[in-house]
C-alpha cells in the first residue's frame, strides 16, 4: 500500500537505516550463519537497486518489503538473543514507517509467533505487535487474530512483567480493533446500501462474519463475539491457538468494550444482537451465585453446594451493568429490569457488605442520570403489571438506611463479634461538643445508642466509585465504617436532585427561589410523569430523609437533608400535591422545634391544620410516643445547644405551665433557616400549613429574643429581660441577623400573593398580634413578633392599598393605646411607617388628585393626635418631618395641618422639639416656597431670623442663616411674579414708602443686620458672608432711592456698631466660655474673635462699594461715603492687630479697582442675572438710563480728587507702618516685643501701588516718586521672626523671591512701563529708577538694616537655618538681586542713548555697581549672581561702549572704573572652591574668554578714542593672563592639574599677538605692545630656567603635571610667537626684541634632556623656529633708522 511519508529525506534515511542494519546482521552471522550474511547482502543489493531506480523509494520498498525483510526473518530463526534483537529493531523501523506489504505483514506475524514460542524477547514481540497492528491497517483478519492470540499466550507466562504489559497491550489493541470500525464507519461506501440482517447467520456462530459488515466491523465483530465464548468457558472461533483465559479479565474487556464504543453497537444490528444474545445472558447466568447466596443463612439441603460469590466476578459484573444500563438502556428495556431488580436484591440484609455497597455503588452512578430516572419510570413504574423499578429503588436504599440503625445492635449480640454492617463508637460529647484531643469530630450519623461516621464526600452530580475501581483485588476487600451509609445518604440527594431537574428543568442559576411561584406549562403527559415521580418516591424519601435529619450529627449533612427535603416539598407544592407537600413542612417543622414543643404545639396545630387524607404521612414520620427525656438528651448529644430560653406562653393555656427553660440545638436553627427558606419560596402554594407555619416561627423567634426593629424586621436584643432566662451563645449570635433578613424576605414575599391568600396571612398575624396584647394585659411580656410581621407585609403590599389599609392600620391604632409602652410604641412607630410609606407609594392615579385615598391614608396620622401621650406625639412630629420631606409636594391638603404643626413649637419647648421644627422649617423653606402664597415671605424670613436669634442651639442658629440666603435666592430667581403678587395685594401706597417688593429686600436686609453683631462669632461671620453675599448677588434690583438706604441704614451702621464692639472686647481668655472645647490661638479670646468680624465687614463694605460704584455715585452723597470709608480703611491699617490691618489693606485694594472703565467680575456676574427688560423699569442696574451722563471732564476731575485722597492714605499708611522702630534707651537695640510689620502686609501694601497707580500716573512726580522709593526700599529691609522664617523665606534649593520682593519688582516694572509710554516730562525720572534698582542688585551682596534690629543674614543657597535664638532674620536677596539686574539691563538698553540717562552718569553707576559681586566672584553668595552680572555687564557693554566713545567727555570717570573691575574679575583674590567640578571650572574660564573677546572685539580696535591709560591696563591684563602659571611650586600637587586656563591663556595671547606684530606697518598700537612682549619674553625665559632648575633637583622624580603643562603652554607661547616675529616686517619688531629671543635660545637647549614627552615636543617645535635666525638678518633703513 501506498505510504503517507513521501518526504523523500525520510525515505532516504530509512535506506540508510536497512543498509546499516543489513550490515550489522552480515558482520553477526558471518561465522555461524552464512545462510543469514548471503541473504543480507543480497537485499543490500537489492536496496541499492531500488534507490537508483526511482526517486520516489517508499514505492519500491513496499512491493519488494516481503522480500527486504526475508534476513531479518532468518536471523530470528537463528535464536540468537543478539542477532533476534538487531532483527526485531529493523523490522520495527519497517514498520513504523509503513513500508510493509499485507505479505510482508503476515512473515512478521509468524517469525514473531515462533519467537514467543521459543520464549525468546517477549516484551520486544509486545512491542513489535502494538506497532504492527497500530500503525496501519496493514493486518487484518486471520493475521490479526493471530496477533492478538499471540498477546494473549504471553499474558499467561509465568513473568510477571511480560504478564502486565501483555495485558496492556491486550487491552490497546482490542480498542484499536473498534476504533477501525469508528474510522471505517466515517468513510460512506459509494452507490451500496445497506443489506439485510440474517438472524439466522448471526445465530450460528462461525469464523467468517456476517456479510453484512466491512471488513474492520467484521474482524472487531469475530473478536467480540470470541470474548464472550472465552467468558462463558467456550472455546474461541476466531482466535484459533488460544491455551488459557481467565473470565475476570475477559470481563474487563467486554466492559472496556462496551464503555467506549457505544456507537457501533447501536449503529450496528450484528453488535446489537450479540449484546442481547450473548452479554445479557452471560450476565444473568454469571449472577447466579450472587442470587442464591444468604449471609448467616444455613445451607440448604441440597446435593451441591451454594457457590459463594467471587468479589472480581461480582464487581466486573456490575461494572458491565452499569455500562449496560447507561450506554443501551434503549436496546435491552426487559434486560435492565432484570438488573435493576438485581441491584435492589443485592441491597437485602442477607447479602455480604460487599456485595450490597457494590449494589449501592452502581445506584449512586444511575442517580446522578436524571434521563435515566426517566426512562425507569416511564417503562416499569407507569405501566400496570410491571416492577415499579424506581420506588423499589427509592424504598431499597432507605430500608438499607434504616437496617443500618436497627440491626446493628441485634447483628452484633446474635453473632458474637463485631456486626459486618458499619456502626462504631461516637466520641465523647458534653453537650454537643466534643471532649478532649482538640480535634472536630468526624462527621457522623447517631440513631439509639448507633453512631455511624460519614467517611468521604461527593461533589454533587458526580459519582465516584470505590469497590467498583478495585479491578486488583481477588479477595472481598475490608468495607469501611459508614461507607455503605454514606452511599446511600449521597445516593438519596442525588435522588432527590434528578427528579428536581426532571420536574423544574435545568436550573440556570444556583438559587430558583422564585419559580415556584410561577406556574410552568406543561403538557399533560409530563405531569402524569412528574407526579409518578413525586408519588413513587415521596414515601421512602421521607422516611429515610426524616430519620437522617434526625440522626445527622454534622452542620453539612443536615444541611443537606434539609435542601433535599426543601427541594421535595417544593416540587410537591408546584405540582399541588397537597399530602407530600404538608407531610415535608411537618417534618420540617417538628425539626426546627426542641422535641416538647414537637409533642405540644405542632401536633395540636397540626390536627386542625391537615387534612384526613394527609394521615398516611405518619407511618413515615417519627414515631410520637418515643420518650421525651431520651430524645432531648439524644438530641443534646447529636447537635450543640447554642441558646436556651423560656417557651413562649399562650392565652389558652394557664400562667406557669410553660416556665421551664428549653434547648435549641444548632440542628433546630438549621431547619429554622430550611423552614424559612420553604415559606419564602413557596408562599404562594402553602395553603392551610401558614398557620403551622407561622406558628412554629413565632416561637423560634421568642425563644432566640429577636425584637422588631424599624420596618417590622428583627434584630438580636441589646439586652434580655429580666423575666426571661434566655442564654444566646456566640455562635449563634452571628446567625440572628441573618435569620431575621430571612424572616424579612418570607414577608416580603407576600406580595406576590393572591388576595385571598394574603387575607388568610393577615388575619393570622392579627389573630396573633390579639394573643400578644392579651398577654400584655396581665403584666407578661408580649410578643410582638405579629405586630412586626403585620407592618412588613403592609409595607410591601401598599400596591393594592385599599385591600389591606383598613384592617391592619385598625388594628395598629389598638396597639398604639396600649398601657404597655413597648406595645404603645411600636404601634405607632407601625403606623407613622405605613402612612409614610402609603404617601410615597407610585398608584396608577397620582395621590394628589385621588382626594379620597389621599384622607385614608392621612387618616391614622391624624388620629395620632387624640393619644396624649409625650412619646406619640413625638413620632408624630417626626412623621410629619419625613412627609414634608418625601411628599411635601403632593400635600395639597395637607398644607393646614403641616404648617401649624411646625408655628405651635416656640423657645420654651425642649431642645429636641425646636431641632425637629427647625428640621421642618428647613424642608418648607429649601423645597416649597413657590408654593407658599406670596404674602407669607416676610412671615418666612421673621421665621428664620427668629431661629437664627435663639440662643439654644447655635448649629440651628447658623443654619438659620443659611435659610435667608436661600429665601433671598428665592425672591430673585422669582421676582416677577412675588412682585406682581405682592403689588396686586396692596391696595394703596404711601408717597414716601418704598415698593413692597424693595421693602421685602430691605426687610432681609436689616434682620441679617442684626445678626452681624450677634454675640457669637459664628453667627456673626456666617451672617457677615450673607449679608454680603446677598447684597452683591441681588443688590441690583433695588431701586436708587432703596440703595441710599441701604448703604446709611445698614452698611456704615454695621461698620460703626462692629468697631465699637470691637474695642470693648475682651482680650482675657474665658474659660468659662469655652469649657473644654479646644480652640485655636488666634481666636481663643472675644477681642480676637471681634478682630475677624471686623475684617468680614470692612472687606464686605468695600466689596459693595467697588461692585456698586455706579449705583452709589448717584445717590448724591457719595464723596462723604467714599471719605468715610477710607477713613474706616486707614483706621485698621494702622492696627496693631496684623489679621486686621492685612484685611484692612486688601480692602484698599478692593476700591482700587474700580474703574468707570473696567467692571468687577461680580458686576459681571450682576450683568448675567439682570432681570428682564421689561421689569427693569427703574431699577438701579440701568443707571444710564435714569441718570444724565457728566462730561468727561467734570468726571475725571472728581475721579481724580478721589484717587488722589486714596493716594494720600496710602502714603500715610506706608510711611507710618515702614518706619523703624525706635532704639531702646542706652543705645541698645529694641527689645523682641517691638511692633514689626508682617512681610504678608507689607506684600500686600506694595501690591497696592500698581492698581492706585494706574489712577494717579497723571499726577505723578519725581517727589512721589522719592516717596515710593522710600517706602519699598524701607519695606524692604524689615526682618522676619526667627520663628516665621521657614515658613516665609523660600528654602534650597528652590530659592526663589519673597512675595514682597516680587511685588516690588511689579512696582518697579509698571513705574518702568509708564515712564516709557509717559511724555518727556516723566522720563526725567531715569536716573532715579536707575539709583532704585542699582540699591536692589546691592542688596544681594550687601544685606542692608532696618534701623536698629540686630538680624541675621540668611544663606542665600545654604538652605534654611534652624534659627533657635535669632529674633530677626533678614530677607534672602539673592534673587531678588538678581531680577534687579535683568531690570537693569533691559531699562538700560532702552535708555542707553536718553540725555538724561548720559547727562547722570548712568553707565558708570551700573560698572560701579556691578564690581561689588565681580570683584567678589567665588566669594558671592550664590555663584548665579556673578555669572549673571557678567553676562548683564557684557550686554550693558555692548549697549554703553559706542554711546561713551561718541559722549567722550560725559564718560571720563568710566574707563578707570571699568579697568578696575575687569582686573578684579579676571583675576580675583577669592581662589575658585576645591570643590569646584571640573565641567564649573570649564564654564567659569569660558566666561572669562568671552570678556577677553570683548576686549578684542569692542575695545583694542577703538584704542584710537580710547584713554591711553585704559589702554594700557588693558595690555597688562591681556599680559598677565596670557601665560597660564601653577597656583603650586610644590613637586606634587594632584588638585591644581585640572585648575589651569588654557583656553583663557591662549585667548589673551592670541588677543596680543593679533594687535601686534601682524601688522604689515608700524602702527600705535605695535609701540604699544613692544614693552608687553618684551615682558612676556623675559617671563618665558624665567619659567624655562625655573623648569630646567627643578627637574636637576628632582632627579628621576618627575614634576607634577602642572608644572609640565605650564612649561608646555610656554614652549608654545614661544613657538607662535616667533612664528609672528619672522612674519611681521622688520622695522616692526625692535632690536631688543631678538635680543631676548637668541638669550632664550640656551635656557632651550639645557630642556632638551626633558623626560615629559609633551615638553620635548613642543620644544622641538620652538627649536625648528630658530633654524631661520642662526645668522642675524640683514639691517634695513627705515625713515633714517636702522
Amino acid at each position: 500500500m501506498a505510504s503517507p511519508l513521501k518526504d523523500p529525506q525520510i525515505a532516504k534515511k530509512l535506506v540508510e537505516n536497512l543498509q546499516g542494519d543489513l550490515r550489522s546482521l552480515s558482520a553477526e552471522g558471518k561465522r555461524k550463519y552464512p545462510h543469514v550474511k548471503e541473504a543480507s547482502e543480497q537485499i543490500q543489493l537489492k536496496l541499492r537497486t531500488i534507490c537508483t531506480k526511482s526517486e520516489d523509494v517508499m514505492s519500491g520498498l513496499v512491493p519488494a518489503s516481503a522480500e527486504i525483510i526475508q534476513p531479518f526473518v532468518m536471523g530470528c530463526d537463528t535464536k540468537n538473543q543478539k542477532i533476534v534483537h538487531l532483527c526485531l529493531t529493523a523490522v520495527q523501523r519497517l514498520i513504523s514507517h509503513e513500508a510493509i506489504s499485507v505479505t510482508a505483514a503476515d512473515n512478521i506475524i509468524g517469525m514473531l509467533w515462533n519467537l514467543m514460542e521459543a520464549g525468546l524477547e517477549e516484551l520486544k514481540l509486545l512491542q513489535t505487535a502494538i506497532i504492527l497492528i497500530t500503525t496501519n491497517s496493514v493486518v487484518q483478519h486471520d493475521s490479526l487474530a493471530k496477533a492478538l492470540v499471540l498477546c494473549f499466550r504471553l499474558h499467561f507466562t509465568k513473568d510477571s512483567t511480560t504478564i502486565n504489559t501483555a495485558a496492556a497491550t491486550i487491552k490497546h489493541l482490542v480498542s484499536c480493533v473498534f476504533e477501525r470500525v469508528v474510522t471505517e464507519d466515517k468513510v460512506p461506501i459509494p452507490g451500496s446500501t445497506t443489506s439485510e440482517v440474517n438472524l439466522e447467520e448471526l445465530k450460528a456462530h462461525s469464523k467468517t462474519p456476517p456479510h453484512s459488515l466491512r471488513p474492520c466491523a467484521g474482524d472487531a465483530y469475530l473478536l467480540f463475539q470470541d470474548l464472550c465464548q472465552l467468558v462463558n468457558a467456550d472455546q474461541p472461533f476466531w482466535l484459533i491457538g488460544m491455551t488459557e483465559m481467565t473470565r475476570t479479565f475477559g470481563l474487563e474487556l467486554l466492559e472496556a468494550v462496551l464503555t467506549s464504543f457505544p456507537q457501533i453497537f447501536l449503529q450496528h444490528q450484528e453488535f446489537s444482537f450479540q449484546l442481547k444474545e450473548k452479554v445479557c445472558p452471560l450476565v444473568i447466568k454469571l449472577f447466579s451465585p450472587s442470587l442464591k447466596y444468604r449471609q448467616g443463612m444455613p445451607p440448604p439441603p441440597s446435593p451441591t453446594p451454594v457457590e459463594r460469590p467471587f468479589f472480581p466476578i461480582v464487581m466486573r459484573l456490575l461494572r458491565i451493568v452499569c455500562a449496560l444500563i447507561k450506554h443501551y438502556y434503549c436496546l435491552l428495556v426487559t434486560e435492565c429490569e432484570i438488573f435493576l431488580s438485581l441491584l435492589v436484591k443485592f441491597l437485602d440484609s442477607e447479602k455480604p457488605n460487599w456485595q450490597r455497597c457494590l449494589a449501592l455503588e452502581v445506584l449512586h452512578k444511575l442517580s446522578v442520570q436524571p434521563d435515566l430516572l426517566r426512562s425507569f419510570t416511564q417503562s416499569y413504574d407507569m405501566k400496570l403489571h410491571s416492577t415499579k423499578i424506581f420506588r423499589d429503588i427509592v424504598n431499597g436504599v432507605g430500608t438499607y438506611i434504616q437496617s443500618q440503625f436497627m440491626n446493628s445492635a441485634t447483628s452484633t449480640a446474635s453473632t458474637g463479634n463485631k456486626a459486618p454492617d458499619t456502626h462504631g463508637t461516637p466520641p465523647a460529647l458534653v453537650g454537643g461538643l466534643p471532649v478532649g484531643g482538640g480535634v472536630t469530630p468526624q462527621a457522623a450519623f447517631m440513631y439509639r445508642g448507633v453512631w455511624i461516621p460519614i467517611v468521604f464526600t461527593v461533589p454533587a452530580g458526580q459519582a465516584r466509585p470505590t469497590y467498583l475501581e478495585m479491578l486488583d483485588k481477588v479477595e472481598p476487600p475490608a468495607i469501611a465504617d459508614g461507607y455503605g451509609l454514606s452511599l446511600a445518604f449521597y445516593c438519596l440527594l442525588e435522588v432527590v436532585k434528578s427528579v428536581r431537574i426532571l420536574v423544574q428543568g435545568e436550573p440556570e442559576t444556583e438559587s430558583q427561589t422564585q419559580k415556584s411561584s410561577v406556574k410552568r406549562n406543561i403538557s399533560a403527559e409530563e405531569r402524569v410523569l412528574d407526579e409518578e415521580l413525586i408519588n413513587s418516591s415521596w414515601c421512602g424519601m421521607l422516611a429515610a430523609l426524616s430519620l437522617l435529619l434526625d440522626a445527622s450529627t454534622d452542620e453539612s449533612a443536615t444541611e443537606a437533608v434539609l435542601k433535599s427535603m426543601k427541594m421535595f416539598g417544593e416540587l410537591c407544592g408546584e405540582l399541588e400535591m397537597t399530602i407530600p407537600r404538608d407531610a415535608f413542612i411537618t417534618a420540617l417543622c417538628k425539626a426546627s422545634l426542641p422535641p416538647h414543643y414537637t409533642l405540644t404545639i405542632l401536633n395540636s396545630t397540626t390536627a386542625a391544620a391537615q387534612s384526613p387524607g394527609s394521615q398516611p404521612k405518619g407511618d413515615h414520620s417519627r414515631s410520637s410516643s418515643q420518650d421525651l427525656a431520651s430524645m432531648a438528651t439524644e438530641s443534646v448529644e447529636r447537635s450543640q445547644v447554642v441558646a436556651v430560653g423560656t417557651p413562649l406562653p399562650t392565652a389558652s393555656l394557664p400562667v406557669g405551665a410553660h416556665q421551664g427553660p428549653v434547648m435549641l440545638t444548632a440542628k433546630n436553627i438549621q431547619c429554622m433557616r430550611s423552614l424559612l427558606s420553604v415559606a419564602h419560596c413557596n408562599g404562594g402554594v402553602l395553603g392551610t400549613a401558614w398557620h403551622l407555619v407561622l406558628t412554629t416561627l413565632q416561637h423560634l423567634v421568642w425563644i432566640l429574643g429577636l425584637k422588631p426593629s424599624s420596618g417590622g424586621s428583627l434584630k438580636a436584643s441589646q439586652q434580655i429581660s429580666d423575666s426571661s432566662n434566655a442564654v444566646i451563645t456566640t455562635a449563634v449570635m452571628a446567625d440572628l441577623p441573618v435569620l431575621a433578613s430571612m424572616l424579612s424576605r418570607l414577608f416580603e414575599s407576600s406580595q406576590y400573593l393572591d388576595d385571598v391568600a394574603l387575607h388568610h396571612l393577615i388575619d393570622a398575624l392579627c389573630k396573633l398580634s390579639c394573643e400578644s396584647m392579651e398577654l400584655a394585659y396581665t403584666n407578661r411580656e408580649p410578643s410582638l413578633f405579629a405586630v412586626a410581621k403585620l407592618l412588613e407585609t403592609g409595607l410591601v403590599n401598599l400596591h393594592r392599598v385599599e385591600v389591606l389599609w383598613r384592617p391592619v392600620t385598625n388594628h395598629l391604632l389598638e396597639v398604639c393605646q396600649h398601657p404597655h409602652q413597648g406595645m404603645r410604641c411600636w404601634g405607632a412607630e407601625a403606623v407613622t411607617t405605613m402612612v409614610k410609606a402609603a404617601l410615597s407609594h407610585k398608584y396608577p392615579t397620582e395621590l394628589h388628585e385621588n382626594v379620597k385615598l389621599q384622607s385614608m391614608i392621612l387618616g391614622p396620622l391624624q388620629e395620632l393626635s387624640d393619644i396624649p401621650q409625650s412619646d406619640i406625639r413625638q413620632k408624630q412630629l417626626e412623621c410629619v418631618l419625613q412627609v414634608l420631606h418625601n411628599n411635601g409636594d403632593k400635600l395639597l391638603h395637607g398644607w393646614p395641618l403641616i404648617l401649624g404643626v411646625i408655628g405651635a413649637l416656640n423657645n420654651d419647648q425642649g431642645e429636641k422639639l425646636i431641632q425637629t421644627a427647625f428640621q421642618s422649617l428647613q424642608l418648607v423653606v429649601t423645597d416649597f416656597l413657590p408654593i407658599i402664597p406670596c404674602v407669607y415671605l416676610q412671615d418666612c424670613v421673621e421665621v428664620a431670623a427668629k431661629f437664627g436669634l435663639q440662643n439654644r442651639e447655635l448649629n440651628i442658629s447658623l443654619t438659620a442663616i443659611g435659610l435667608l440666603w436661600n429665601i433671598s435666592d428665592f425672591f430673585y430667581q422669582n421676582r416677577q411674579r412675588i412682585e406682581s403678587e405682592l403689588n396686586a395685594s396692596q391696595k394703596t401706597t404711601k408717597a414716601d414708602d418704598i415698593p413692597p417688593f424693595d421693602a421685602l429686600w430691605m426687610g432681609l436686609y436689616i434682620k441679617q443686620g442684626q445678626l452681624c453683631v450677634d454675640q457669637r462669632p459664628a453667627v456673626r461671620k456666617s451672617a457677615g458672608q450673607t449679608l454680603f453675599s446677598t447684597i452683591s448677588a441681588h443688590g441690583g434690583l433695588l431701586q436708587t432711592g432703596t440703595w441710599k438706604k441701604v448703604v446709611w441704614q445698614v452698611l456704615f451702621p454695621l461698620l460703626e456698631n462692629v468697631q465699637k464692639l470691637s474695642s470693648t472686647a475682651s482680650n482675657v481668655k474665658d474659660e468659662a466660655a469655652t469649657g473644654n472645647i479646644l480652640i485655636h490661638h488666634s481666636r481663643d479670646t472675644a477681642e480676637k474673635q471681634w478682630a475677624e468680624t471686623c475684617v468680614l465687614s470692612l472687606a464686605g463694605v468695600a466689596r459693595t462699594f467697588n461692585a456698586k460704584r455706579k449705583i452709589l455715585q448717584t445717590i448724591g452723597d457719595f464723596p462723604r461715603a467714599w471719605s468715610l470709608l477710607l477713613e474706616y480703611i486707614e483706621t485698621n491699617a494702622m492696627c496693631s492687630n496684623a489679621e486686621v490691618s492685612l484685611a484692612a489693606l486688601k480692602s484698599f485694594q478692593e476700591i482700587l479697582q474700580m474703574s468707570s472703565e473696567t467692571k468687577d467680575k461680580s458686576d459681571e456676574l450682576l450683568t448675567l442675572m439682570k432681570p428682564p427688560s421689561e421689569v427693569v423699569m427703574s431699577r438701579s442696574e440701568d443707571v444710564n438710563k435714569v441718570l444724565p451722563r457728566t462730561t468727561s471732564g467734570e468726571d475725571s476731575d472728581l475721579d481724580l480728587s478721589l484717587w488722589t485722597a486714596a493716594w494720600k492714605v496710602w502714603l500715610n499708611i506706608g510711611a507710618n507702618a515702614t518706619k523703624p522702630p525706635p532704639s531702646s534707651p542706652g543705645g541698645k537695640p529694641p527689645d523682641r516685643g517691638v511692633y514689626v510689620p508682617s512681610q504678608a502686609f507689607l506684600t500686600a501694601l506694595v501690591q497696592t501701588f500698581p492698581p492706585l497707580f494706574e489712577h494717579i500716573k497723571t499726577r505723578f512726580v519725581a517727589a512721589d516718586l522719592q516717596k515710593l522709593s522710600s517706602v519699598l526700599r524701607t519695606a524692604l529691609c524689615v526682618p522676619v521672626h526667627g520663628d516665621a522664617s521657614p515658613f516665609i523665606i523660600p528654602s534650597f534649593p528652590d530659592v526663589t523671591t519673597t512675595p514682597l520682593q516680587e511685588a516690588s519688582l511689579t512696582a518697579m516694572d509698571v513705574l518702568i512701563k509708564a515712564v516709557q509710554s509717559g511724555p518727556e516730562s516723566m522720563q526725567s525720572m531715569y536716573p532715579d529708577i536707575f539709583d532704585q534698582l542699582l540699591t536692589f542688585v546691592e542688596f544681594g551682596v550687601r544685606v542692608p538694616k532696618f534701623g536698629q534690629i540686630e538680624a541675621k543674614a540668611f544663606g542665600a543657597v545654604k538652605g534654611p537655618q534652624i534659627f533657635t535664638k535669632v529674633d530677626w532674620v533678614t530677607m534672602n536677596f539673592v534673587p531678588f538681586a538678581e531680577k534687579s539686574v535683568d531690570m537693569v539691563v533691559n531699562l538700560y538698553i532702552v535708555a542707553a542713548k536718553h540725555p538724561v540717562v548720559i547727562q547722570a552718569r548712568v553707565l558708570q553707576k551700573i560698572i560701579q555697581t556691578f564690581r561689588l559681586p565681580l570683584s567678589y566672584k567665588y566669594a558671592c553668595p550664590s555663584p548665579s549672581t556673578w555669572v549673571l552680572v557678567i553676562h548683564s555687564l557684557l550686554t550693558v557693554l555692548g549697549v554703553g561702549l559706542p554711546v561713551a566713545r561718541k559722549q567722550g567727555a560725559a564718560f571720563q570717570d568710566m574707563w578707570a572704573e571699568l579697568a578696575k573691575t575687569l582686573e578684579e574679575f579676571l583675576f580675583p583674590k577669592q581662589p575658585s572652591p576645591t570643590t569646584l567640578s571640573m565641567e564649573d571650572f570649564q564654564r567659569d574660564e569660558t566666561i572669562d574668554c568671552k570678556v577677553v573677546q570683548m576686549i578684542r572685539d569692542d575695545i583694542l580696535p577703538y584704542s584710537s578714542s580710547i584713554p591711553s591709560d585704559f589702554v594700557k591696563q588693558i595690555m597688562k591684563l591681556l599680559n598677565r593672563g596670557s601665560i597660564h602659571s601653577t597656583s603650586s611650586d610644590s613637586f606634587i600637587d594632584t588638585d591644581s592639574s585640572k585648575k589651569l586656563r588654557e583656553e583663557f591663556a591662549k585667548t589673551c595671547f592670541e588677543t596680543l599677538l593679533q594687535f601686534s606684530f601682524i601688522n604689515k606697518s608700524r602702527s600705535e598700537e605695535g609701540g604699544i605692545t613692544k614693552m608687553a612682549v618684551m615682558s612676556l619674553l623675559q617671563r618665558c625665559q624665567e619659567v624655562v630656567r625655573k623648569h630646567v632648575d627643578d627637574e636637576r633637583l628632582s632627579g628621576k622624580c618627575p614634576l607634577p603635571r602642572p608644572r609640565l603643562a605650564e612649561m608646555a603652554s610656554v614652549l608654545k607661547a614661544i613657538t607662535t610667537l616667533l612664528r609672528s616675529l619672522k612674519q611681521a616686517q622688520p622695522g616692526n619688531v625692535d632690536k631688543a626684541v631678538w635680543k631676548l629671543v637668541l638669550q632664550l635660545y640656551p635656557c632651550l637647549v639645557d630642556c632638551t634632556t626633558s623626560p615629559s614627552p609633551s615638553v620635548c615636543k613642543a620644544l622641538r617645535d620652538a627649536l625648528h623656529e630658530y633654524s631661520d635666525l642662526l645668522s642675524p638678518p640683514t639691517p634695513t633703513i627705515t625713515n633714517g633708522t636702522t
